[in-house]
């Protein structure tokens, strides 16, 4: 199974920026979807945003607009630009494949943590 290790998070300021890496063990342009997911305590992973082999991304609602999900197959990676960061924004970010059952995936990495707070 692939491996994905993250890295990028930090505290930031309300209105902050942030981009956030993942590496992927093996290579990525086999690899349809990637997405980039968080959790929160005491919320489920959710999904938000993804990016196509062919380069089309789609966010979710929370997020558009100030995120932006890119990939590198060369150095298998993929990033996310996040601006106007708000303190819901608050969670420990993940990257992994996306699929339709992504919420059967079971080797997540360590993610990273994103705290937005003044």
């Amino acid at each position: 199974q692939a491996q994905f290790v993250e890295s990028g998070g930090d505290l930031v300021q309300p209105g902050g920026s942030l981009r956030l890496s993942c590496v992927v063990s093996e290579m990525i342009s086999s690899i349809k979807y990637m997405g980039w997911y968080r959790q929160s305590p005491g919320n489920e992973r959710e999904l938000v945003a993804i990016i196509a082999r062919w380069l089309h991304t789609n966010y979710a609602d929370s997020v558009k607009g100030r995120f932006t999900i890119s990939r590198d197959d060369a150095k298998n990676a993929v990033y996310l630009q996040m601006n106007s960061l708000k303190p819901e924004d608050t969670a420990v970010y993940y990257c992994n494949q996306y699929s339709e059952n992504w919420k059967q995936i079971n080797n997540w990495g360590q993610g990273t943590q994103v705290t937005v707070s003044s």
